[in-house]
């Protein structure tokens, strides 16, 4: 799927983990019923878009790819590396009908740990701006960008 606006796909990913919700996770365990679906940020980054996708069950960095993505006709499974300010990620490519091939790195997952949906929306945000500057330490820790060590000499 080629992708117009961050609000088709902002629409687009919540309608489908909605409904990945209702038919796959709703009595599952790893889900906290005080969140729900929210994709968050998903603004052109190189030849991907790219934002954090909260749902009850985990929390993920997200690409979506644009028609120059060099991995959107690869298979599901297949891992591929990124480069960030911050530093390089490992995805893992997956595929939905709704959405096609996508790439998913995992914030938390399960999602306990948050209260409620500002909370796991706030992490968010920080993972997204602390992934995107340009003051990066050596050693990438997720932990570190997930706590806002970005760029303050923790490691």
């Amino acid at each position: 799927m080629m992708w117009l606006d961050n609000k088709q796909i902002k629409y687009t990913l919540e309608a489908t983990f909605n409904e990945i919700l209702d038919k796959r996770m709703r009595d599952l365990p790893v889900v906290n019923a005080s969140l729900s679906v929210q994709a968050v940020g998903f603004n052109r980054f190189g030849e991907d878009w790219l934002g954090v996708l909260i749902t009850p069950w985990f929390m993920n960095l997200m690409l979506l790819p644009r028609p120059n993505s060099h991995w959107r006709t690869q298979q599901p499974g297949t891992k591929i590396e990124k480069h960030f300010p911050y530093g390089a990620f490992e995805f893992t490519l997956g595929n939905e009908p709704q959405l096609g091939t996508y790439a998913l790195c995992s914030l938390f997952s399960p999602m306990f740990q948050f209260e409620n949906q500002a909370a796991a929306l706030a992490a968010a945000q920080s993972a997204l701006q602390g992934l995107l500057a340009e003051a990066a330490p050596r050693n990438v820790s997720r932990r570190d960008l997930l706590r806002g060590a970005i760029g303050k000499g923790n490691r």
